[in-house]
């Protein structure tokens, strides 16, 4: 299920509990504790990006959980779509 011009954004990513090896792909400083996916998906739409959010997906590397997933539209790179999204979070929830 490659979308070239879509990204996915797991709630892993954003999570301060989780170490690199379990998923995280922000630095601790842009992470936040158990974020949720109606944060991921506001800070998308913060961010002017439509978002689509996925309440039972399973993120392959915990095949057990369903942790959901927020799919939103290519607009310059995975990494900057994912430090941006983290920084809307971090300012939601007035972690500044």
């Amino acid at each position: 299920m490659r979308k070239q011009d879509k990204v996915i954004l797991w709630p892993a990513y954003f999570d301060s509990t989780k170490t690199r090896l379990e998923g995280r792909k922000v630095p601790k400083n842009l992470a936040v504790p158990s974020p949720r996916l109606e944060e991921l998906q506001r800070a998308a739409e913060r961010m002017g990006l439509h978002s689509d959010a996925v309440s039972d997906a399973k993120h392959p590397g915990v095949p057990w959980q369903k942790t959901g997933m927020v799919v939103v539209p290519k607009k310059g790179s995975k990494t900057q779509i994912i430090r941006g999204v983290a920084k809307e979070i971090v300012v939601m929830r007035g972690q500044t």
